[in-house]
């Protein structure tokens, strides 16, 4: 299974200089959690969902703090995203994407080719994957076994709970 066939594109992406508003909206918009950050198609960054709550002031902390807070519309997607990121390309496997994000705990793998952007795969994406392959198994008349090494270990709960 390439992720080719599993990606989204094109993708949603956010230049350097852009605001922070601006890609928060862009996130409540489409619904994403990450968003390619990119100059001339070249990928530059990524910034999250996670990185933009830690950016954007609560009203909460802004009552606290006496201080005026800093304008969202005025901070730049480059001064809160990742420089280094983790990428793969079309012809890579929804397996090794898969493994990446659990091993690195990311919610989307940006995918590059040559050099440039050219899509996107997220978590659900990698589910859609699986869930495809596992209803054509069975429609074939799989019995899907997963062997015990490979099950994650449960967690025994306390007793009383």
């Amino acid at each position: 299974m390439d992720i080719e066939n599993w990606m989204k594109h094109p993708v949603h992406c956010v230049k350097p200089l852009d605001s922070i508003k601006h890609a928060r909206e862009i996130m409540e918009e489409h619904r994403i959690n990450q968003l390619p950050v990119v100059v001339n198609a070249r990928l530059v960054g990524v910034v999250t969902d996670r990185d933009l709550r830690d950016a954007f002031p609560s009203v909460f902390e802004a009552r606290r703090r006496s201080e005026r807070t800093p304008d969202p519309s005025v901070i730049t997607v480059e001064t809160v995203m990742t420089s280094s990121v983790l990428t793969l390309g079309p012809k890579d496997t929804v397996v090794a994407a898969a493994r990446l994000m659990r091993q690195e705990r990311i919610g989307a793998i940006p995918i590059v080719d040559a050099g440039r952007l050219v899509g996107i795969l997220a978590r659900s994406d990698v589910l859609d994957a699986f869930v495809a392959l596992a209803e054509a198994a069975v429609s074939r008349g799989a019995d899907l076994v997963i062997p015990q090494a490979h099950r994650p270990a449960r967690t025994p709960r306390p007793r009383g709970q």
